[in-house]
């Protein structure tokens, strides 16, 4: 493919590419003023960066490394707005806590970078380059404040554990290179038709243990509960949300496009994943006081949800993992937005018992939190409940996922526990004291975030459905 037909395909990384560089010079050249120029600059960048990926062409780039289509559109545009959004909020929050910067924008555009890159990987060498793209600027992100011991701890023990599964995720690819004699996805699946050889299945279950790591999900979620609560506020935002939809779409990309004829083999271990991460999300955030690690737990709970769509193995599964995915983001951000907006005596509100009262004292805020935590419960007619309900009627209509399905669902109901426990403690328990009054930034995110949840998510969903089902069918399956 000559310049002409690649320059169009590549738009959004080319834009995020030349972007970070560009403020990378600015901010360090224009002092205080660089940086409110870098952080505009930078959700500039990245909605511009959404639109060339909405707009653009679908081909393919780099001899098939990079691609373009539906379900690389459709996760570029909600990983791009969610990364600006991550910006919006943290270069605010970082001002108020007297540690203002202009690397975190930056940063934040080239972790978006390589999330793009994960979901238009074309083979094992684009997927590897993205993960760690993005992978190594939010190991920085995790430490930013490098004042704070329990962020550096947070990023230490993201690296460290990121470095371990980066290395399964290699070793992994290596044996299916070795094996399949090509790194192209289609490549792998043309040479793997028919039973696959051990190697190939041995380098399977490799990456995808790398994989699983990258979403958090369980027996691989041992760093999300430490990194989630030791890092800042704004960051693990970031990492609850846009991070978990750029590494499903590569694991769906993967599973179905280098091995559609192994599905009834991967499928047994993606839902063997999905049913250990729904009962450790469930059960493990029953006995958490702080509210990041709770939302570390809920996390890992949720991603096992999307997990039982992409076990399904069809493209209705894959229509609804990248339902839920979408509407959960929206979600998390709004609850994480809520977490920034709350503080008292300048200290950040982030323990259960700490949201004593809340209702006396910021109203709005409690209503907002009150939805939120519905809606991840699963309560209808919020999205949280559109969301299981289209990754439940997935696994159900698909044969042998329907007893999985029947125990995510009880695992849902457990779950609800903790949910409701920090909607009791808001509204029925006596106040701690007075808060600080909430920035306006984070408060219009989480009150967005919770009028989307409900009541805008009803006339939105038709559209939303829509946009999905034509990016699941870029997967190939029936």
């Amino acid at each position: 493919m000559g310049l002409d037909g690649l320059i169009p395909i590549a738009t959004p990384e080319i834009i995020l590419a030349a972007s970070a560089l560009g403020l990378l010079v600015l901010g360090a050249f224009a002092g205080k003023l660089g940086r409110s120029l870098v952080s505009w600059g930078s959700i500039a960048a990245l909605c511009l960066a959404a639109y060339a990926a909405a707009t653009g062409p679908e081909g393919a780039a780099f001899s098939g490394a990079l691609i373009a289509d539906g379900a690389s559109a459709f996760a570029k545009v909600v990983i791009y707005l969610a990364t600006a959004v991550a910006v919006y909020l943290g270069e605010r929050w970082l001002a108020r806590v007297g540690n203002p910067s202009f690397e975190y924008p930056v940063l934040i555009v080239l972790a978006a970078l390589g999330m793009g890159m994960m979901a238009s990987a074309g083979d094992l060498i684009s997927l590897y380059i993205g993960i760690e793209l993005q992978s190594l600027a939010l190991y920085v992100l995790c430490a930013f404040r490098r004042d704070d011991a329990r962020a550096s701890e947070a990023g230490l023990k993201y690296f460290v554990l990121g470095a371990l599964s980066s290395g399964l995720l290699l070793y992994g690819a290596s044996l299916i290179y070795g094996f399949s004699g090509s790194t192209h996805f289609a490549e792998i699946g043309r040479a793997t038709t028919g039973a696959a050889g051990t190697g190939v299945v041995f380098g399977l279950v490799f990456l995808i243990c790398g994989l699983a790591f990258k979403v958090s999900a369980a027996p691989f979620h041992m760093w999300t509960p430490d990194v989630y609560e030791g890092s800042p506020t704004p960051v693990t935002a970031l990492l609850a949300a846009a991070p978990k939809i750029a590494a499903m779409v590569l694991f769906a990309r993967v599973l179905t496009q280098a091995f559609p004829h192994a599905i009834s083999q991967w499928s047994q271990v993606i839902t063997a994943i999905a049913l250990i991460s729904v009962t450790v999300g469930a059960l493990g955030g029953l006995v958490q006081k702080n509210l990041k690690r709770l939302l570390a737990y809920s996390s890992i709970a949720n991603i096992g949800y999307a997990l039982l769509g992409l076990a399904s193995g069809s493209q209705t599964g894959l229509q609804a993992m990248l339902m839920f995915m979408t509407l959960y983001v929206i979600d998390v951000t709004g609850f994480f937005a809520c977490l920034l907006a709350l503080s008292r005596n300048g200290k950040p509100m982030e323990t259960l018992s700490s949201l004593s009262g809340l209702v006396r004292e910021r109203p709005a805020l409690a209503v907002a939190i009150t939805i939120l935590s519905l809606s991840v419960l699963g309560l209808p007619p919020l999205s949280g409940f559109w969301a299981k309900f289209y990754v439940f009627k997935a696994a159900v209509s698909t044969h042998g996922l329907e007893g999985a399905a029947v125990y995510g669902l009880v695992m849902s109901v457990a779950a609800a526990f903790y949910y409701l426990r920090v909607i009791k403690t808001m509204w029925f328990d006596a106040p701690e004291g007075a808060t600080d009054a909430p920035p306006f930034d984070a408060r219009l995110i989480a009150v967005g975030a919770a009028a989307f949840s409900f009541p805008l998510v009803m006339p939105a969903l038709s559209v939303l459905d829509a946009l999905a089902a034509t990016a699941a069918k870029a997967f190939g399956l029936a």
